[in-house]
């Protein structure tokens, strides 16, 4: 066991009295031991009940005789930070996330790891540090929280953010605005929808890396303690199997999760952290597999933003093993690969159907024929762009229109409260990349501000940056290169023509080569003061979007 390195021989007095003190007996000293990372905290909702997560799955470990030690991590909450300088450092915590699970576990010689998460870049940050430290490792995500009601309707988390653009469009009173923000998020959890959160624990799920229906399985419900036990469990299983996550994600896991993707309709984030992931897996994943799946899986399920259904109606409908399964049959995944259950996808996921073919479309009645997410190319965005077309309305193909731009996401959204943006336009937001972020800031107030409005698939929204999982409408996101290191969104100004062609996957400035050339040689990227903090530094180190937005070393 790797923990023997601290634990036995003669060598090995002092670390073992140190153990001691800790109140483990010989035994339990004799046991595998195993690194539980704790992400609670009394910050994030989604976070708020991991305490008692943790405390299961230290008891499932406990009775299969192994020795849990639990140590804990940090975490942003992309909802408390959106929309002001506190975005910046999301991202950019995902790396020192993975980080630090790093340093802890290599550290102390631990023989596995359970990691209890829930949120944004927290969980995208625990399959990269499973993937680089390659040890038997499982994930565990803390589940969705509850749907609101409000007036007999469910509501979640981006009605409330787009009850702020209702509100300054007069469309709704103060009262009315209060009422939503008292019901939007009634319990603890990671927010209703199918957010970026949630994305990433059902491709947490799909890449084989949590038990089934982790994915789904809302956070007050007991089957959620009784999964997080039965991962406490399974741990040990794999550790004495010897069974690592180089087993686990290998690219066929990685395609099965883009499927599943797509036909689910995620977070756009997802390309940025399953990019990120591959890279520490040191699998091969680019857009090109994005474009391709995308093209050849359906999308079928409309989960809030995109529709009117919440994770807990995936859940009921059969959740993730229910996709899968469909998948499956249609030959658009391998269930053959192994999973943390010990056995093969197929064999964990069973005999599962559909129960609500509402939620869970069938292949003949797909919401979409192509998946919910699309990769968009050309002169504009080079390296590639996406937009979520899931949360578009079936007719819109695309649009044209002048370019209104912006150097920041403050200027862009004091534009758009003060009333003054019109049918038609193309906001370009831009020096919110990886780098000129820094951070790559989600634009959640600004998108739900359009919808709020009525104008979301009215004007387009197009952006270096990034968008939340809770965003819906015209928003293309993740131009790369960004205008930070001089890609053509730099060279885009006031009143230039920029077209989108769904259809086509091109997204085009509308301005010859040499012209475009010549902009961006006398661009210069707009310079933030980041004194000597963290951002400074990860400015230096981050590349670019369409690669997953990891650190270069």
């Amino acid at each position: 066991m790797k923990s023997d390195e601290i634990k036995k021989g003669p060598q090995r007095v002092a670390h073992r009295s140190l153990l001691r003190c800790l109140g483990l007996s010989r035994e339990e000293l004799s046991r595998p031991l195993i690194g539980i990372v704790n992400g609670f905290n009394e910050i994030i909702p989604g976070h708020l009940h991991l305490r008692d997560l943790t405390q299961e799955v230290k008891a499932g470990v406990y009775q299969t005789g192994a020795t849990p030690m639990e140590f804990p991590m940090i975490g942003v909450c992309d909802g408390l930070v959106m929309g002001h300088e506190g975005m910046r450092y999301s991202l950019p915590s995902r790396e020192l996330i993975a980080d630090s699970i790093e340093l802890m576990t290599r550290a102390h010689c631990f023989d596995g790891l359970v990691m209890i998460t829930n949120c944004d870049k927290i969980d995208p940050a625990c399959l990269m540090a499973a993937a680089r430290l390659d040890l038997p490792s499982i994930v565990v995500s803390g589940g969705a929280m509850l749907p609101g009601r409000l007036g007999g309707q469910c509501i979640d988390v981006a009605t409330a953010f787009e009850a702020a653009g209702r509100l300054a469009d007069g469309a709704i009173s103060p009262k009315e605005a209060e009422d939503v923000e008292m019901a939007a998020s009634p319990t603890v959890g990671s927010c209703a929808g199918l957010f970026t959160a949630n994305s990433m624990n059902c491709m947490i799920e799909a890449l084989g890396m949590g038990l089934p229906f982790n994915g789904t399985i809302p956070a007050p419900y007991a089957a959620r303690r009784r999964l997080a036990r039965q991962a406490g469990k399974a741990i040990v299983g794999l550790v004495e199997r010897d069974i690592r996550p180089s087993a686990i994600m290998t690219r066929q896991a990685f395609l099965n999760a883009i499927t599943v993707d797509m036909a689910i309709g995620g977070s756009t984030n997802t390309l940025l952290h399953l990019l990120a992931v591959a890279q520490e897996a040191r699998v091969e994943v680019n857009l090109d597999d994005f474009d391709r799946i995308g093209r050849e899986t359906p999308n079928l399920c409309r989960i809030s933003p995109s529709g009117n259904h919440h994770i807990v109606d995936l859940h009921e409908a059969g959740g993730i093993p229910a996709v899968m399964a469909l998948l499956a049959q249609k030959g658009l995944l391998d269930l053959d690969g192994i999973s943390v259950a010990g056995t093969t996808i197929k064999e964990a996921i069973g005999d599962i159907s559909i129960l609500n073919h509402e939620v869970i479309r069938p292949f003949e009645k797909p919401y979409a024929p192509e998946g919910g997410l699309r990769i968009l190319f050309g002169n504009l965005a080079p390296n590639g762009a996406v937009i979520k077309t899931s949360a578009l309305s079936p007719g819109w193909k695309g649009h044209k229109g002048q370019a209104r731009v912006f150097e920041t996401e403050e200027a862009a959204t004091d534009f758009v409260f003060a009333g003054k943006v019109g049918e038609g336009q193309v906001i370009v937001v831009r020096n919110e990349g990886p780098k000129g972020g820094p951070g790559m800031r989600e634009m959640l107030v600004l998108t739900s501000a359009l919808a709020g409005m009525g104008l979301s698939e009215k004007v387009m929204l197009i952006t270096d940056g990034r968008f939340s999982g809770a965003s819906r409408g015209a928003a293309i996101g993740h131009i790369s290169p960004e205008a930070a290191v001089k890609g053509p969104i730099a060279a885009v100004r006031d009143d230039d023509v920029i077209e989108l062609d769904l259809e086509s996957r091109k997204l085009t400035l509308h301005l010859e080569v040499s012209e475009i050339e010549a902009r961006l040689n006398t661009f210069t990227p707009l310079q933030r003061d980041l004194s000597a903090g963290f951002l400074r530094r990860y400015a230096e180190r981050v590349g670019q979007a369409d690669k997953g937005a990891v650190w270069e070393l």
